[in-house]
């Protein structure tokens, strides 16, 4: 029983972080935080990667499959996203497919968080100077 409402909450939870992790940037009030996270899974995908010895390593991948193989799920593929692609479609999808897929998306997204959090840096220092230079007048 506990095992079942482990998954569903790593299920929920991850797909949530990814979720996050491709539109966190488009609300302003997100997007910092949208930023630490992709800093983060990018981190963990390499740095933890590297010291596993599996690129794209995620820990949560990591929970959430000792959860499944207690629920006697094997077999699973070393993606997440590939797994959570096939439960919800009942499909096989090609893992290299999935994984240039996931790839390209965290890059676009982690661009343009970038991009759009050195914007907001940039129009509020100059919106805080402004304010500060007419207040001082």
């Amino acid at each position: 029983m506990i095992y079942r409402v482990l998954d569903i909450f790593f299920v929920l939870f991850h797909t949530f972080l990814i979720f996050f992790n491709l539109f966190g940037w488009i609300w302003r009030k997100t997007r910092i935080f949208n930023l630490i996270l992709l800093v983060l899974t990018g981190s963990s995908w390499l740095f933890l990667g590297l010291i596993v010895g599996s690129l794209g390593y995620c820990p949560l991948t990591d929970w959430h499959f000792t959860v499944l193989n207690r629920l006697g799920e094997t077999d699973l593929p070393s993606s997440y996203v590939k797994y959570l692609a096939d439960r919800l479609t009942g499909l096989d999808i090609n893992p290299s497919l999935v994984d240039n897929v996931t790839l390209y998306s965290f890059l676009a997204a982690f661009i343009i968080s970038i991009f759009l959090n050195i914007r907001d840096f940039i129009i509020n220092r100059h919106t805080t100077h402004d304010t500060q230079n007419t207040t001082h007048d």
